[in-house]
C-alpha cells in the first residue's frame, strides 16, 4: 500500500473512531489485530476484543484523536502524530496533548498499533 493509500485508510479509521462507529473502524483492522488498551493497560487481540474494549472506553471517557502528521519509519511502519483530547463523561477535560500512534499493516489492514509519547524535537 502506498503512502497516500495508507494515510487515507488511517484517516477513515480515525473518523470512524471519533464518531463512535465501531464497526466502520473495525473494518480497517486485520481480524487478528494486536491493539493497545490505553485505558486499562495491556493489549487486545482480534476484532471481538477491540470491539469490547472500545465499548468499555466510550462508556467512561470521551476521547477524540485528530491526526496531525503522517510519516514512515525505515522498517515500514506508519507513524501518526495525533492530538488526543480526553474528557470525562461530564465533559471535564482530563488531558489534551500530542502522542504518536505507530501502525503495522498486513494485507492492507492494520495488523498492530502501538502508542508512544511524542518524540522530543530535534535540536536546531
Amino acid at each position: 500500500m502506498d503512502g497516500a493509500g495508507t494515510e487515507a485508510r488511517l484517516r477513515a479509521l480515525y473518523e470512524a473512531f471519533n464518531r463512535r462507529d465501531i464497526e466502520a473502524a473495525i473494518a480497517g483492522l486485520h481480524p487478528d489485530v494486536d491493539w493497545p488498551n490505553g485505558l486499562e493497560g495491556g493489549r487486545e487481540f482480534g476484532w471481538d476484543a477491540v470491539r469490547a474494549y472500545w465499548t468499555r472506553q466510550f462508556a467512561v471517557i470521551d476521547s477524540q484523536v485528530t491526526p496531525m502528521r503522517f510519516s514512515a519509519e525505515p522498517a515500514g511502519r506508519t507513524v501518526v502524530e495525533v492530538r488526543q483530547v480526553v474528557r470525562d463523561t461530564a465533559g471535564a477535560l482530563i488531558s489534551d496533548g500530542l502522542i504518536e500512534h505507530v501502525y503495522t499493516f498486513e494485507g492492507g489492514l492494520v495488523r498492530s498499533m502501538e502508542i508512544r509519547g511524542r518524540a522530543p524535537a530535534a535540536p536546531s
